[in-house]
């Protein structure tokens, strides 16, 4: 029988384990920095989304230098219980201006339930005489005189005749394309008014001191349009803020 070598301990040569050893840690690290990197850029752009969320409002004031006439009509039975003030108010429904954007920001149609407005016939004048809606809004016409009155409009958006009808009635007119609407009354000719319609819900109708606001804009930048009895102003540039106002003042001549 052979005499057995002793059997030394093998000397532990561990290059090939350790090279992979150090592989692990290498992957590791560079996982862990991509998982902190991506938390640091959603932490990052999470933010922005919700702040860009924040909407802003423009606010100013109308000038009109020029102003419609008082309207001359005959006298009637409705009239002659009116009070003193009544043509002065008449007088300052009529210097009512429209403010609104050009074109709507992104996400202004994303709005849809039908509105309804109110266009009155009292002493024998539309009440209000300038009324701004959007596509889809139903206008009713009620006639609160004591006499009989026909509104029709030959406009190309909304061509109508509703007809005579007497007081305590009142007929609808659904208005789903934008653009601007003439009314009138066929049995009394000074009759007139406006009806806006816009695609969007960005403008707004001046007090009888001309000021006007527009909320729940978008921030950004805008061109911004003054309209008044067929008289519009060239768009004006204004950036609404986050969260913020915008200032801007019109000269209508």
């Amino acid at each position: 029988m052979a005499p057995q070598r002793s059997q030394r301990p093998r000397r532990f040569d561990g290059t090939t384990k350790i090279t992979k050893i150090t592989k692990i840690p290498f992957f590791f690290v560079f996982f862990v920095v991509f998982v902190v990197l991506v938390f640091v850029v959603a932490s990052l752009v999470v933010p922005a989304a919700g702040t860009a969320a924040r909407t802003g409002t423009i606010r100013g004031r109308v000038e009109l230098r020029r102003v419609p006439p008082p309207v001359e009509r005959r006298p009637s039975v409705a009239e002659l219980g009116a009070p003193a003030g009544a043509a002065g108010r008449d007088q300052q429904e009529r210097a009512r201006a429209v403010v609104y954007l050009e074109s709507a920001p992104r996400g202004a149609f994303e709005q849809s339930e039908p509105g309804r407005a109110v266009m009155d016939q009292r002493n024998e004048t539309f009440v209000p005489h300038v009324l701004a809606i959007t596509t889809g809004t139903t206008v009713d016409f009620p006639n609160s005189d004591r006499i009989y009155h026909n509104v029709f409009s030959l406009s190309k958006i909304a061509r109508f005749d509703l007809g005579r009808y007497a007081a305590g009635h009142s007929r609808p007119v659904r208005f789903d394309h934008p653009g601007i609407v003439r009314v009138f009354c066929e049995i009394h000719t000074h009759m007139n008014a406006f009806i806006l319609v816009f695609s969007h819900p960005f403008f707004a109708v001046t007090d009888a001191d001309g000021r006007y606001h527009i909320d729940n804009v978008p921030p950004g930048t805008y061109g911004v349009i003054a309209w008044h009895e067929g008289l519009s102003s060239d768009p004006r540039p204004v950036t609404v803020p986050d969260a913020g106002i915008a200032e801007l003042e019109f000269t209508l001549r």
